[in-house]
């Protein structure tokens, strides 16, 4: 199964009520992906009952930035999400809203798979690519600590704590030992930003004491960027700052056909989790009605794989991965020429064939 390794099965399909989930559209081509996806759940009959909210900043006086409270208790209380792509505005005083979410929720980890796909054809596809990018996701230079020092010079502060550094390092070993992963890999620039991402490494290396299971290295950021276009299959977990992160999967979401492709997931305490798409919010294609919904798909599978609906997952795992594999119904950004309406259709039909 393509997503056999991305969550590990935590147990059998034993699903007797319906489980409410709360969703986020989010904003351009979200509401019509989030749209494919709720059809093609109830085309495969998944026992998910939607809460669904808009998310949208609101810039208190204080000038930090919230985002309404409907949507806070909603997720609170669900402890499962999925959210589609969501846009900033720009010079307006707001904070990334995607940040705002996840210090909201304490959405500590971003986990990124990347797994090649049967039928979409990359330059990697022969050799596989199937690796894990497990991002800080709550400080570093994606904190929004930022000021003028005079006209014309700004100065934006990186922040890296203990304890943000030691609990993602403890998530990706965690999460290799329980998917049956054989090593991590730590990134960083510590040659160059001794403190911050010292105090980074340091943690991973501490962390990896405890797991003698799981092999560790560390290796700079930029050499790991040359190494992993030269030779994907070198690497499993990697685990790194926030920025770091940002940017390897967009890397690794291209080495297996682009960010229309890649799903992710956000890991908070107590369970919480909110999954969501990797890519923007794609306005250009809004009217064109011609959003490729796979990642947003890809990543209600994991969803539904932490909800132990395995049988359901694999269902429409079935159905997508047969979708791409004849490429005759499938969207612009993989080759195709098919609508987002077509594409999702294409694939409930498929759903509907199998049961």
């Amino acid at each position: 199964m393509f997503s056999g390794r991305i969550c590990k099965l935590l147990g059998p399909t034993l699903v007797r009520h319906n489980h409410t989930v709360t969703l986020f559209p989010g904003d351009g081509i979200g509401p019509q992906i989030s749209a494919s996806v709720k059809e093609i759940f109830s085309t495969a009959e998944v026992p998910i009952e939607w809460e669904e909210h808009d998310v949208y900043p609101i810039l208190e006086k204080n000038g930090k930035t919230r985002i309404p409270q409907p949507a806070v208790d909603s997720l609170f209380k669900n402890k499962i999400g999925l959210k589609g792509p969501m846009r900033t505005a720009i010079g307006k005083g707001h904070v990334s809203l995607n940040l705002t979410i996840r210090r909201t929720f304490g959405l500590y980890a971003n986990v990124r798979p990347a797994k090649s796909i049967p039928g979409v054809k990359t330059p990697y596809s022969d050799e596989g690519v199937d690796c894990i990018i497990v991002r800080e996701n709550t400080e570093g230079e994606y904190s929004g600590i930022e000021h003028t020092v005079v006209p014309g010079v700004v100065q934006s502060v990186k922040l890296i704590t203990r304890e943000a550094s030691r609990n993602v390092a403890e998530y990706a070993f965690k999460y290799a030992r329980d998917n049956n992963r054989s090593n991590v890999v730590a990134l960083h620039k510590a040659n160059i930003m001794n403190l911050s991402d010292g105090m980074f490494l340091d943690q991973c290396k501490e962390v990896a004491q405890k797991y003698q299971d799981i092999k560790f290295r560390d290796m700079y950021l930029d050499s790991a960027c040359l190494k992993i276009v030269k030779d994907p299959g070198q690497f499993d977990v990697m685990v790194m700052p926030n920025l770091y992160g940002d940017i390897l999967s967009d890397l690794t979401a291209g080495l297996i056909g682009g960010l229309g492709l890649a799903p992710s997931g956000n890991m908070g305490r107590d369970g919480l989790a909110l999954y969501e798409a990797v890519h923007g919010t794609a306005d250009d294609l809004v009217e064109k009605n011609k959003g490729n919904p796979t990642a947003l798909l890809m990543s209600g599978l994991m969803m539904l794989r932490h909800m132990e609906l395995n049988d359901h997952a694999n269902k429409i795992e079935k159905a997508v991965l047969a979708t791409l594999g004849e490429r005759k119904v499938v969207t612009g950004d993989i080759g195709g020429r098919a609508t987002n309406p077509e594409y999702t259709a294409e694939i409930c039909r498929k759903i509907l064939a199998s049961s």
